[in-house]
């Protein structure tokens, strides 16, 4: 049976105009680079969730600013069998303070990449952080492209 679970995505957001970078961490699992992402707690606020898992995977403190992503995943299938989709939460973040690093294990390497400059990642990935870079006042619901 699929297992159906909420989920945040911070895409953390540090300085500005030509000079932005965003967050991203390495996967342990598969080495996927991508922005932080976890599954938000029973009782626990989406955007809490996703500046929790911050601290944790990466070590840095940040401030959800705004919901920018609504949507369910594909279904995603872990080396153990277990299937899974996720209602996901995408939030633009800020940086507040911390230089990342790995913290719990879930990841290899956290550090800041220049907008100009981000390492290959899924076309997912490459959409939460185009529209939390687009910083738009109104949430996208759904498939966007």
């Amino acid at each position: 049976m699929p297992l159906w679970l909420s989920g945040s995505t911070a895409v953390v957001v540090r300085g500005v105009a030509d000079d932005t970078e965003v967050l991203l961490v390495q996967r342990a699992d598969n080495g996927e680079w991508g922005p932080v992402a976890g599954i938000i707690d029973p009782g626990e606020q989406p955007h809490a969730a996703a500046v929790r898992e911050v601290a944790e995977e990466a070590g840095v403190e940040a401030v959800a600013e705004r919901l920018v992503w609504l949507t369910v995943t594909e279904t995603i299938t872990y080396d153990n069998g277990d299937r899974t989709q996720y209602i996901d939460h995408v939030f633009r973040c800020g940086w507040v303070t911390g230089d990342p690093r790995p913290v719990d294990g879930e990841a290899t390497r956290a550090e800041f990449f220049p907008v100009s400059a981000l390492p290959p990642m899924t076309e997912r990935n490459v959409t939460r952080i185009r529209l939390a870079l687009e910083n738009r006042p109104e949430a996208h619901f759904g498939s966007v492209s």
